[in-house]
C-alpha cells in the first residue's frame, strides 16, 4: 500500500468514529445528545429562610439564557427533552472573620439551590435533589442590602456554571 491509501483509509476512519459518537461535543464543553431538541427551566422558587425578592426570577433566567446561548437546544416552557426544576433551599449570612474583640470583619453569603435534571434521551444522566451552593465574602461594615447587588449575580453565575457542568458536560 503507498502512502495515499494509508491516509485515506485513515481519514475514512476516523470520519466513521466521528459521525458514530451518540454525543455531540461543543466549544462550551457540553456533550448534549444529538438528538436533543429541546430544554425547559421551571421556575426556581425562593424557600429558604432568608428570602431576596429578586433571586427566584435572577436564577431562573440565568441558567435558561445559558443553555439559550451556549447550546443549539430550543427553550420551551415544559418537557423538554434536557429539563430542570428545582428550588432555592438557602439564602444565610454568616460571620467569616472575626476580629480580636469578637466583632465580624467579614461576612459570607451563601445561596443553596435543591435541582432536578431529567435527560429524556439518555436517563443515565439524571440527578435528583442534587445541591448546589456559592458563597462570597463581603465586609461587614457594609448592609446586606447594598452588598446583594453585586453578590448575588456573582454567586448566581457560579451556581449556573455548576448546574449546567453536572447536567451536560460528562467528561
Amino acid at each position: 500500500m503507498n502512502i495515499r491509501r494509508i491516509l485515506l483509509v485513515f481519514v475514512c476512519a476516523a470520519a466513521g468514529l466521528l459521525t458514530g459518537c451518540k454525543v455531540t461535543y461543543s466549544l462550551s464543553g457540553a456533550s448534549i445528545p444529538p438528538s436533543a431538541k429541546t430544554v425547559s427551566v421551571a421556575y426556581f422558587p425562593n424557600n429558604a429562610t432568608l428570602v431576596s425578592p429578586t433571586l427566584s426570577s435572577t436564577l431562573t433566567e440565568a441558567l435558561q439564557d445559558r443553555f439559550s446561548r451556549q447550546t443549539k437546544l430550543t427553550l420551551v416552557p415544559e418537557g423538554g427533552d434536557l429539563s430542570f426544576e428545582g428550588e432555592i433551599i438557602g439564602y444565610n449570612v454568616t460571620p467569616a472573620a472575626v476580629t480580636s474583640d469578637d466583632m465580624a470583619a467579614m461576612n459570607r453569603l451563601t445561596i443553596t439551590v435543591r435541582v432536578t435534571y431529567k435527560n429524556i434521551i439518555d436517563p443515565t444522566y439524571d440527578f435528583s435533589n442534587k445541591t448546589f451552593n456559592a458563597f462570597q465574602e463581603y465586609p461587614s461594615s457594609q448592609d446586606l442590602s447594598a452588598a446583594e447587588g453585586t453578590l448575588i449575580p456573582e454567586l448566581v453565575e457560579v451556581l449556573v456554571e455548576d448546574i449546567f457542568n453536572a447536567a451536560v458536560s460528562n467528561w
